[in-house]
């Protein structure tokens, strides 16, 4: 099954809507044939394995290790469930069982109606773990919601306001390196998310330019539609959200949805966002928009780039409360990276 999460992992950022799995097929000790899911609409894990078995008749003495349930429906491939069971293979193992109300246990039911032998919850957490996006979306109907700042020595985020204006240029306070780990991130996630003020004082483009992969969907949040059309996210190369309490026509790649800005905005956002069948979302904005997912518990992890540069004075680093599940050295960085306790 370590195997199985393994190969499953080469799929992130490119199975949406899909979940990432992997699958190993097993005679006598053997593995005798692997696979993962690689894209939505490409062959799952499990036919990719069965494909890749040069001797089919080694299937019906063979053991199938799956990461997720095998599917029982039809979607834009047939289900997993019956090619294993026309395949002959007979002993199934598990990892962790589908969340997706079209599957939700039927796969595994449709193999042991048909006389296969199915271990279920091996490894369970390890495979819940790999499909955190996946499962919280399903589960929770909203995305898996990673917080992520770059924050000076002596923790500020920004030097004020009035002196960033002043320098007509983004202030870097993590290194190259860090940066290209940033756009790694943004590579592998479904949408990223700022506020006016980012914009405003930085013009992201909020694109993956410094890592092989998709750009993912652009939320901004412009309350009274303050931004202008020479704003980098406003330039529809990229599938833009704007979240405003104003109406306003949709154009090509950029979409104007409204909320109500005296109530719970983070969890409008989410509502949204999950209307977009968006699985994962990173919140890059400034302090008052990070602060805000935290202050309704809407976030999973954290992601800390520390410099090592001193600010002295600024715009102070988010408060939140969380346990640290890692720290790693960026050359002079640090990146740590926290979860939230209370989900």
């Amino acid at each position: 099954m370590l195997r199985c999460i393994e190969l499953a992992k080469n799929g992130l950022g490119t199975t949406y809507p899909n979940p990432l799995v992997g699958s190993v097929i097993v005679f006598n000790n053997r593995i005798i044939g692997e696979g993962w899911h690689h894209k939505a609409g490409l062959g799952h894990a499990e036919v990719n394995a069965i494909s890749s078995v040069k001797d089919k008749t080694l299937l019906k003495d063979a053991t199938i290790y799956v990461s997720l349930e095998p599917c029982s429906h039809f979607g834009k491939t047939p289900p997993c469930a019956d090619l294993i069971i026309t395949s002959g293979i007979k002993k199934v193992v598990v990892g962790s069982r589908d969340p997706n109300p079209k599957v939700a246990g039927r796969g595994i039911q449709k193999l042991i109606g048909s006389g296969c032998n199915v271990r279920t919850g091996i490894l369970e957490l390890e495979c819940d773990a790999l499909n955190k996006r996946f499962f919280t979306f399903h589960q929770k109907t909203r995305p898996f919601i990673f917080l992520k700042w770059a924050e000076s020595a002596d923790g500020f985020i920004a030097p004020l306001a009035s002196k960033r204006a002043s320098e007509k240029a983004p202030v870097w306070i993590s290194n190259q390196n860090s940066r290209q780990l940033a756009h790694k991130m943004r590579a592998t996630e479904q949408a990223i998310l700022v506020g006016t003020t980012t914009v405003e004082l930085d013009n992201p483009s909020l694109t993956a330019r410094d890592w092989a992969g998709a750009n993912p969907l652009r939320v901004v949040i412009d309350r009274n539609l303050r931004l202008t059309e020479d704003a980098s996210v406003m330039d529809r190369v990229v599938k833009t959200i704007i979240i405003t309490e104003k109406e306003h026509i949709n154009r090509d790649n950029l979409c104007f949805e409204k909320a109500d800005f005296s109530k719970n905005l983070a969890s409008q956002i989410c509502t949204i966002l999950y209307e977009y069948k968006i699985q994962s979302l990173i919140i890059e904005g400034g302090m008052k928009t990070i602060q805000t997912f935290i202050d309704e518990n809407l976030w999973d992890e954290a992601f800390i780039f520390k410099g090592n540069a001193n600010f002295e004075s600024g715009i102070s680093a988010p408060k939140f409360l969380g346990s640290q599940l890692s720290q790693v050295k960026i050359k002079k960085d640090t990146l740590q990276q926290f979860k939230n306790d209370s989900k």
